[in-house]
């Protein structure tokens, strides 16, 4: 069995991740502006609406510190065993960490669409909330693939430093060049694995304490001056989201404005990291972000069902009033519609983390060729299945989209047959559901 040594773990960075995940909730709840008319629910994005709205997404747009300190605590994990032969094993387990959790939420809108299929829910309503409920998992398959590559990309990281940032924003650049001028869209695509994966990389090197001192100053001004030159003098909008008929969307896919700003805003935390550790010093502070580090992924997998339910019901009982998008009172009502959905997602959240989990598997003590094929296939079969559910939904065109669905269940599968064989009765471990 590897030996491992484990480094006093950073508080700063659980802190950052799971105010990031409440900061996704709260600002997808605030941008989805249900209304109900003609018996029919409708669900528009505010931000089409609100142009002057666009510019609290420089505040909202946090999925960069997800990656960030998924990085940095991926690095710190794999830096403990830091083996070859240790690779498939701590793949295995921190994808089935992900894999467990998001498979109940994926099972949980399956049962869901099917029996709004069978008392005759509206087709377009079922495809919108379907796709609304299924978007977010977007990052997942991303991750999963960064998470798979990490024992690579941390050792080539180590060799070059920081270049390795640094080409992942000169390819960046190349790509944004393609798409805006030969028009080739196709290629934006990569933006995908360059941008986050720039912020992943930036987490290697937080960790290896290339970002601190005047380097954390330097990138945040540095970002801060890209940011502006590129919304000012270069063609990019100011939203860091997806805005429904805008030209060019800075979040899909991500362009060199997302990452300009997304540097400006790390350069400037990891600068707040010593006066931040000193202060989740004292044990009550620590133990509320440790709980909420450790509910972040339910928070996130979660969020958007309770805005469903809530559409689903206070919209049509007239519980809550429509008013023109925008508006003093619509703001109001957004902060009682955050605080009525923060209200169900918590016990939901609570109530998932109750429900039993695949027994732990004991770690296999050599992985050979056959445990690592069924390994790859079963993550790269997860991400292309979480990928298909997260740009279709949950019910494309009013259907379960079997496929999918099955391909997700298969690739979960075999993640947990490669995880090794089942542990004794007596052994209640499993694997962490962290980013």
């Amino acid at each position: 069995m590897t030996q491992t040594t484990q480094e006093p773990r950073n508080r700063y960075v659980d802190l950052l991740r799971f105010t990031a995940v409440c900061f996704v909730c709260v600002g997808h709840w605030l941008v989805t502006d249900i209304s109900y008319r003609g018996g029919r629910l409708h669900g528009v994005d505010a931000l089409a609406l609100v142009h002057w709205a666009h510019w609290l997404t420089l505040v909202f747009q946090v999925m960069p510190l997800i990656f960030l300190a998924g990085g940095y605590a991926n690095a710190v994990s794999w830096a403990a065993h830091r083996r070859p032969d240790a690779w498939g094993g701590w793949l295995a387990e921190r994808a089935r960490g992900l894999l467990v959790p998001t498979s109940v939420y994926v099972a949980t809108g399956t049962v869901t669409v099917a029996v709004c299929l069978l008392v005759d829910v509206d087709v377009g309503v079922l495809a919108e909330l379907g796709w609304a409920t299924a978007l977010h998992l977007w990052f997942l398959p991303l991750y999963l693939a960064l998470l798979a590559l990490t024992p690579a990309l941390y050792a080539f990281y180590r060799r070059v430093g920081l270049w390795l940032v640094t080409a992942t924003v000169v390819l960046a650049a190349l790509v944004n060049v393609l798409v805006l001028g030969p028009r080739l869209p196709l290629v934006g695509w990569l933006n995908y694995l360059l941008v986050w994966g720039g912020m992943y990389l930036l987490g290697f090197a937080w960790r290896e304490g290339a970002l601190h001192g005047a380097r954390a100053w330097l990138m945040a001004a540095g970002g801060a001056v890209a940011w502006v030159l590129l919304i000012t003098v270069g063609p990019f909008p100011v939203s860091l989201i997806g805005v429904p008929g805008a030209r060019i969307a800075n979040a899909s896919p991500p362009t060199l404005a997302l990452y300009a700003h997304a540097v400006t805003v790390i350069g400037l935390l990891v600068a707040a990291e010593g006066p931040v550790n000193r202060w989740l010093r004292k044990p009550r502070r620590w133990r509320r972000v440790s709980a909420g580090n450790r509910a972040a992924m339910g928070l996130y997998l979660w969020h958007m069902a309770p805005a469903m339910i809530a559409g689903a019901t206070l919209y049509p009982l007239g519980l809550f009033p429509e008013v023109p998008t925008g508006t003093g009172y619509w703001w109001l009502l957004r902060v009682a519609w955050v605080g009525v959905l923060w209200v169900l997602l918590v016990p939901l959240v609570m109530a998932v983390g109750t429900l039993p989990r695949p027994p732990a598997r004991a770690a296999r003590a050599r992985w050979r060729t056959g445990p690592w094929l069924v390994l790859a296939a079963g993550v790269g079969t997860s991400c292309l299945a979480l990928a298909r559910i997260a740009v279709a939904g949950f019910a494309p065109s009013g259907r379960l989209p079997w496929p999918a669905l099955l391909g997700f269940a298969a690739g979960v599968l075999l993640v947990l047959l490669a995880c090794g064989r089942r542990q004794p009765a007596t052994g209640t471990a499993t694997a962490a559901a962290e980013f």
